[in-house]
């Protein structure tokens, strides 16, 4: 341990920790202790003490207390030795020196961060010289203008071999240096030293003290291998362990309570600038458990925010099986899934924050994900088959070190199991194939497939309609009516404004649908436009991203067509007169009237 308990303690002792406490928190005296409502848990009546004179706080309501270095580690993210350092300098504690080797090394690293910081002014610098037009148009491609270059502190790398190391070398840093810093390769081969990074798009990488460290580089060629590449492993930098943007997202994602992971710069970036601050991403890796851990300290339940295709599930997959071993009480993983072909940026950029904030509301919980990657899309008709699932889902549970945890997930797929396989299985026939009726019983047919999670495309797609259909007859068509209608006015809700009288006098079944509906016609009797980006807004800040999330599905090419066919069979099914059947319906009636023989009736 690099502090004594007895610096520890002088640093507590001079560190006013209800004024420490109380740049975040109001607090009012009663008595001797200060009194305020809990940072960390939503009250409305003040149950979290602040006591200087123990030199320590403590919830009543959530259980969350500590000293003046557990504050800094809850509510700023800080690791202990941060903490430590942070408070020392505030209250005039100087820390004691290292050894001479430690005191150089550091020196060292200190040297190599003012290096980095230089390499990162330059790169800054020729984004906006004539050589960086390319880099230029390339961000204004992707919606990026000055200020947002500025901002994220983008930069361009020239062409060429050495333009870095000629910039380094003339304000009198080594070559040594240079290469200890990552910013060059070393001579080998008969090759002369060379720049690390030419003609790309430069992302600086900060640390949690938002030091430049390192750099993430986009090629501008269209065939360049890789695409992107990050600065080598440093004294400095070690991609396993840190996350972009963790020193701007850290402050806002303890303020939210969770932080969002995605998979690329562009994503974060576009994300923050989308008022999503809590947003980070790994360095060119898989996640890893440093990185888990370092989004555990700041938040209990990140959500990664993984691209709609193959590898982006594969991703999720490797993330949720990376975090078993890990699991604790009040810390997990949160899953958004983007549609197929999507990311943050180009989401955002199609659908707008509103969308986008919809997709992290309703983001699968682990426990979820990991069923859903145990059952989708695999045939469990057999016995046998389900035997495997379950063992699959043992396995899972094996991992889980936190006994509590394990057990809760134990109990949870075997519900799963119970409610998908079990409770609906037929009797064991000893006679034929077909399981025995009773006599005025409905047949049930085989076992119930695998429910879909709520809300995911599974969930409304023809597949599960077809078995809809298959078991509940009439009953079951109409469902898969009313979720086809339900799609239509999540995916156009202009809907309701032009087909409000219809739409409000149709008979459902479904109480979602129904809610569904009451709120988009309240919305167009108020005058909203109901474009569908400004609904989606609208349902979250109400507290309704669930519903949107369960009728999710995909744009029709003539919603109003599609609402006019859902309409007609809704009424077909509910016995209600179609527009077609009331016009002839009204014609045979007027033609079994009597009249008064000049044609009046």
């Amino acid at each position: 341990m690099r502090y004594g308990e007895g610096l520890l303690e002088e640093i507590r002792r001079r560190t006013d920790l209800v004024a420490l406490v109380g740049r975040r928190v109001k607090l009012v005296r009663k008595g001797r202790v200060m009194w305020g409502c809990c940072p960390f848990h939503a009250e409305k009546s003040p149950s979290f003490k602040v006591e200087n004179e123990r030199r320590l706080y403590k919830c009543f309501g959530c259980g969350k207390g500590g000293d003046a270095f557990k504050w800094l580690i809850e509510t700023e993210g800080l690791s202990f030795p941060e903490a430590v350092e942070k408070l020392a300098a505030e209250v005039g504690v100087e820390l004691p020196k290292w050894s001479p080797e430690d005191e150089e090394r550091e020196q060292k690293k200190k040297s190599l961060y003012d290096i980095v910081e230089l390499a990162a002014k330059f790169y800054e610098a020729q984004l906006f010289e004539p050589g960086g037009r390319e880099a230029r148009e390339y961000l204004k491609g992707r919606g990026l203008d000055g200020a947002a270059a500025k901002q994220f502190r983008l930069g361009y790398s020239p062409s060429g071999n050495n333009a870095l190391i000629a910039h380094l070398t003339a304000q009198n840093v080594t070559q040594d240096d240079i290469i200890a810093a990552g910013l060059a390769r070393p001579a080998e081969d008969g090759r002369p030293m060379r720049d690390f990074f030419y003609n790309r798009v430069m992302f600086p990488i900060g640390d949690g003290r938002s030091r430049i460290v390192a750099f993430g580089a986009r090629a501008l060629e269209a065939d360049a291998k890789p695409k992107y590449i990050n600065s080598g492993e440093t004294s400095l930098f070690s991609k396993g362990s840190q996350l972009y943007n963790f020193a701007g997202a850290r402050a806002a994602a303890i303020k939210a309570g969770t932080i969002i992971v995605a998979e690329g710069y562009m994503d974060v970036i576009a994300l923050v600038r989308a008022g999503f601050a809590h947003a980070v991403a790994p360095l060119g890796t898989a996640l890893t458990e440093d990185q888990l851990h370092l989004l555990w300290r700041t938040a209990p339940e990140p959500i990664l925010a993984f691209d709609g295709d193959a590898a982006g599930l594969k991703a999720a997959y490797r993330a949720a099986h990376l975090a078993l071993p890990h699991l604790k009480a009040g810390y997990s993983l949160r899953f958004a899934f983007l549609p197929d072909g999507e990311d943050p940026d180009s989401f955002i950029a199609h659908n707008g924050a509103g969308a986008m904030s919809v997709q992290l509301e309703t983001a699968l919980p682990l426990s979820q994900l990991l069923w859903r990657t145990e059952t989708e899309g695999k045939d469990l008709s057999t016995p046998e088959r389900r035997a495997g699932l379950e063992h699959s889902l043992k396995e899972i549970v094996d991992r889980i070190t936190d006994s509590k945890v394990a057990d809760y997930y134990r109990r949870g797929f075997d519900q799963l199991v119970f409610e998908n396989f079990k409770r609906r299985a037929p009797a064991p026939s000893r006679g034929p194939s077909r399981p025995v009726q009773r006599p005025g019983a409905k047949f049930r047919g085989d076992f119930k497939p695998p429910r879909p999670l709520p809300g995911s495309p599974e969930a409304v797609s023809s597949s599960v309609q077809t078995s809809a259909l298959v078991r509940g007859g009439q009953a079951g068509v109409r469902a898969a009516k009313e979720m086809e209608l339900g799609r239509l006015l999540v995916e156009s809700p202009e809907i309701a404004l032009a087909e409000a009288e219809s739409l409000a006098v149709l008979d459902l079944q479904d109480p979602s649908l129904d809610r569904l509906r009451h709120e988009l016609l309240n919305l167009a009797a108020s005058g909203s436009s109901l474009e569908k980006a400004g609904v989606q807004t609208h349902f979250t800040r109400k507290g309704m991203a669930e519903l949107l999330a369960r009728f999710a599905g995909h744009p029709v090419d003539d919603p109003h067509a599609s609402f006019q066919r859902a309409v007609s069979d809704l009424r077909e099914l509910a016995g209600q007169p179609t527009d077609a059947r009331r016009l002839l319906e009204r014609r045979k009636a007027l033609s079994d009237r009597p009249n008064d023989g000049r044609g009046n009736i």
